[in-house]
C-alpha cells in the first residue's frame, strides 16, 4: 500500500489559496462529523487532517493536482448518509466535502432533463422536478439525506427500481474530475450510445475511488397521474415474500413491491408511537402500482387484491400513502433506536430465491441468539437485514456477528446473490469482497483503479485493496 504523506502547514495555506480560508477546516471538533458516515461504531470511525468544501469544479481539480504532488489521500464526500464506510477517511488526509455544491443548474420541461450539482439533496431534485408537473425516478429511503452526488457514486436503488431501475438508470451524463486532477463530461443526452467505453457507467457506482462527480445531467418524465398504494398484510414470511413472483408472472409491472417482517414492523410503530394495521401478527408487503388512466389503475388494483388474497394475505388495503412509506422509510431510524450498534446488511439475491434467504436468515438468528430486523426492496431482490448488538458484550457480539456473516454470505453466493444491492462496499464489507468475489474479476477492478488513479490518492482503502 501507498506511503502517504502527511498534511503540512504548506498543504494547508495552498488549500486555502484554492478555496479560500473560510472553507478550509482544521479544528478538531469542526472535523469530528466528518470523520464517520451513518456507521456508529466507533471502529470504524477515523479523522480527517483537514476539510476542504470546494464550490466549482475547478477547484476540485486544482486540489486533486496539489494532492497528486505531495502524495495526500483525498475523500470525497457528500451529505455522510452512506452505510458503508464509503466517505471515511481510513488513511486521514483531505476529506472534500461537496455541501456547498448544491445549486439545480436547469430544469429543461420540454426536452425532460435536470442539471444538478452533487450537494442537491434528493429530496430537493424530487420536489423540483414535481413543482413543473415532471418526476424524478430515483427514491432512496434516505431521500430527505442523502446529496444526489452521492446517490450517483454508490448507484443508489430504493424504493422505485422494480420499474424504474436504479440511479445509473436515471442518468444522462456526468461531469467529472478524475484522480489526476482532469476535468471531463461523460455519457450524455442520448437515449443510445455505443461510441467506446461506457466510461460514464464505469464512474457511477464506483464510491468515489475512480473520480468526483461535480455536474449531473438526470432524466425526467412525466408525473404519473394514477397511482394506488397497497397494503397485502400476511400471517407469515413465506407467504408474503412468495408474492413477489407471481406478481411478475402476472404481468404486472408495480413501482415498488416493499416486505417488512413482523417484528420490524412493531419495531417502527413502536419508535412512531403510532398504531399499524395488523402490526399484532401480520407481515407486510407494500405495492405501489401506476395506470394510464383510472380503469387502468382499477383493473390493475383489483387484479392485485384476488392475487394476494389467493396467495394467502389476512387483508389487502388501499394504505394512506404517506402513512405506509413514512413507516416503511422509519426502519432504519427505528433499529438505531433499539440498538445503536449495529451490523446492516446489504444482500441481493434473485428475486426468485428470495424465500429461501429469508429462511435462511431466521435460522441464522436462532442459531447464533441475534436479534434482526429485516425490510426489503422484495421486487428486486435486496434485503436490508440490521443485526441488533444491544447490551452484548463486545467479544460476544465480534465472533457471533463473524461467524453469523460468513455463513449468511455463503448462502448469498449458493443462491447466486452478492454482497450488496444498493449499499456499496466502501470500508466496512471491504474483507468480506476480498473472501467472496472472484479473484480475476478482483484483479480487473484492481487494474482500472491502477490505470486511472496511478497515485491511489482517490478514496484509498475502499472496496478493495491494491
Amino acid at each position: 500500500m501507498v506511503q502517504y504523506n502527511k498534511v503540512t502547514p504548506a498543504v494547508i495555506e495552498a488549500l486555502k489559496g484554492i478555496v479560500g480560508e473560510k472553507y478550509v477546516i482544521t479544528d478538531g471538533e469542526k472535523m469530528l462529523p466528518y470523520s464517520h458516515d451513518e456507521v456508529t461504531d466507533s471502529r470504524y470511525h477515523h479523522m480527517p487532517e483537514v476539510v476542504v468544501l470546494p464550490q466549482t469544479a475547478q477547484e476540485i481539480a486544482e486540489i486533486v493536482k496539489l494532492a497528486n504532488r505531495e502524495l495526500i489521500p483525498i475523500v470525497p464526500r457528500g451529505a455522510g448518509t452512506g452505510l458503508a464506510c464509503g466517505a471515511v477517511p481510513v488513511y486521514g488526509g483531505i476529506v472534500l466535502s461537496l455541501e456547498r455544491m448544491n445549486r439545480i443548474l436547469e430544469i429543461n420541461t420540454d426536452s425532460l432533463y435536470m442539471v444538478v450539482e452533487p450537494g442537491v439533496r434528493t429530496d430537493d431534485v424530487q420536489n423540483a422536478a414535481r413543482e413543473v408537473g415532471l418526476f424524478y425516478a430515483g427514491d432512496p429511503c434516505s431521500g430527505d439525506s442523502c446529496f444526489i452526488g452521492g446517490n450517483v457514486a454508490t448507484n443508489a436503488g430504493g424504493n422505485r427500481a422494480v420499474k424504474y431501475g436504479t440511479t445509473r438508470d436515471q442518468v444522462y451524463s456526468i461531469e467529472v474530475v478524475t484522480p489526476r486532477g482532469d476535468i471531463v463530461t461523460l455519457g450524455g443526452r442520448l437515449e443510445k450510445v455505443t461510441t467506446g467505453y461506457r466510461l460514464d457507467q464505469l464512474i457511477i457506482g464506483s464510491e468515489g475511488t475512480l473520480g468526483i462527480i461535480t455536474k449531473i445531467t438526470l432524466k425526467l418524465m412525466p408525473l404519473p397521474q394514477h397511482v394506488v398504494d397497497l397494503l397485502a398484510v400476511f400471517p407469515d414470511i413465506d407467504t408474503a415474500i412468495g408474492l413477489v413472483p407471481k406478481l411478475i408472472k402476472a404481468g404486472i409491472t408495480p413501482t415498488c413491491v416493499e416486505f417488512m417482517d413482523n417484528v420490524t414492523i412493531r419495531s417502527v410503530e413502536r419508535f412512531l408511537n403510532e398504531k399499524l394495521p395488523h402490526s399484532e401478527n401480520g407481515h407486510y408487503v407494500i405495492v405501489q402500482v401506476e395506470g394510464e388512466n383510472e380503469d387502468d389503475l382499477d383493473n390493475k388494483s383489483v387484479l392485485l387484491d384476488e392475487l394476494c388474497t389467493e396467495h394467502g394475505a389476512l387483508s389487502v388495503l388501499v394504505a394512506d400513502p404517506k402513512k405506509i412509506w413514512r413507516a416503511r422509510k422509519s426502519f432504519a431510524e427505528a433499529v438505531r433506536h433499539e440498538s445503536l450498534i449495529q451490523a446492516k446488511e446489504d444482500i441481493v439475491v434473485p428475486v426468485d430465491q428470495i424465500p429461501a434467504m429469508m429462511r435462511e436468515i431466521a435460522a441464522l438468528s436462532e442459531k447464533y441468539g441475534l436479534a434482526t430486523r429485516t425490510a426489503s426492496h422484495a421486487g428486486d431482490g435486496n434485503i436490508h437485514l440490521n443485526i441488533l448488538k444491544g447490551d452484548m458484550p463486545d467479544g460476544e457480539w465480534d465472533a457471533k456477528l463473524d461467524a453469523f456473516q460468513h455463513e449468511l454470505y455463503k448462502c448469498v453466493y449458493r443462491l447466486g446473490g452478492k454482497l450488496s444491492g444498493e449499499h456499496g462496499i466502501g470500508y466496512k464489507r471491504k474483507q468480506l469482497m476480498q473472501e467472496f468475489t472472484d479473484p480475476v474479476e478482483l484483479e480487473m477492478m484492481r487494474a482500472i483503479k491502477k490505470a486511472l488513479d496511478p497515485n491511489l490518492i482517490l478514496n484509498p482503502g475502499k472496496i478493495f485493496d491494491v
